[in-house]
């Protein structure tokens, strides 16, 4: 039903905030930790530096989480059948050419910001940023949505693990290391598990609109195997840093393993939309907790 017709509709401020999702902007925010964390292991912390990184980031998720909110009314992979939290343009509560303004504000935005980025990192910024951006649009927008292809985890994991920490620690060191990629690792895997909850709740409607995610392709056994291996993956990253000679506080992810476990649990168990709802929500907060303590194990 649209805002005009009913009673209940939420305030404009709670809309946008809803359309920004939120249980998804840990993804942004741990990488930028992590790298940040691993410029100060190496004493070449910037707070400007890693501020912007973090602005740029949010800016980012959230101008794809807008993106994702028009382009997936457009393809009309957002209908009444869907089973999440309803999206905005999808239920009449902003106008499809408002979201596309909106989108394309908050990657101006994050544009504009970026640019302070040069001064540390050079031209080199100027694409990651721009291809950061675009990425972002492509991921449901354009003549070949990646995440109707099956590519969009490959997207999550690549900027935002391997690109979000690597470029947050050259900005800031000057450099990029392979301990810097390596810490990209986890983050991105796991900031991937996000996008596998979220596929897996949608796994019907997205069939029904011609969205192939990995989910949709393969089924929900081997959406429940990639949460598990990846959940795995990174949790064995701190023992390849254990290994290389950062000590043994770097081995303090761990302590979330048990958390990371029940996840798989709650994955395999779910069977209604709420509970695999509340789900997204705690794999959101979950990379934030791994990110926390990866970051306080490196700067231990």
């Amino acid at each position: 039903m649209s805002a005009t017709g009913s009673a209940a509709a939420p305030a404009g401020w709670r809309i946008w905030v809803s359309a920004a999702r939120p249980r998804t902007l840990p993804a942004a925010v741990a990488p930028v930790l992590v790298g940040s964390a691993m410029a100060a292991h190496d004493r070449r912390f910037d707070p400007a530096a890693a501020a912007i990184c973090l602005g740029f980031a949010l800016l980012v998720q959230i101008g794809t989480n807008f993106a994702n909110d028009y382009y997936d009314f457009v393809h009309g992979a957002d209908t009444e059948a869907r089973v999440g939290p309803r999206r905005a343009v999808a239920s009449g509560l902003v106008k499809p050419s408002t979201m596309r303004a909106a989108m394309a504000a908050v990657f101006l935005a994050a544009f504009a910001l970026g640019l302070g980025l040069i001064h540390w990192g050079g031209p080199w910024m100027l694409a990651i940023g721009i291809a950061s951006i675009l990425s972002g649009i492509a991921y449901t927008g354009g003549p070949w949505p990646l995440g109707y292809h099956g590519f969009g985890d490959v997207f999550v994991f690549v900027f935002f693990g391997l690109v979000a920490v690597t470029a947050t620690y050259f900005v800031q060191a000057g450099r990029v290391s392979l301990h810097a990629l390596l810490a990209g690792v986890p983050m991105g895997l796991l900031a991937a598990n996000i996008l596998v909850v979220n596929n897996y709740r949608d796994a019907e409607t997205d069939a029904a609109a011609g969205k192939r995610t990995l989910v949709v392709r393969f089924g929900r056994s081997f959406a429940r195997a990639q949460f598990g291996i990846s959940l795995a993956l990174a949790l064995l990253v701190p023992l390849a840093f254990g290994a290389s000679g950062y000590g043994p506080w770097c081995l303090l992810p761990l302590v979330s393993a048990p958390v990371g476990f029940s996840l798989m649990r709650r994955l395999k168990q779910g069977r209604t939309p709420a509970e695999l709802v509340a789900l997204l929500g705690s794999t959101g907060r979950f990379i934030a907790l791994y990110a926390a303590l990866f970051a306080a194990g490196v700067l231990l």
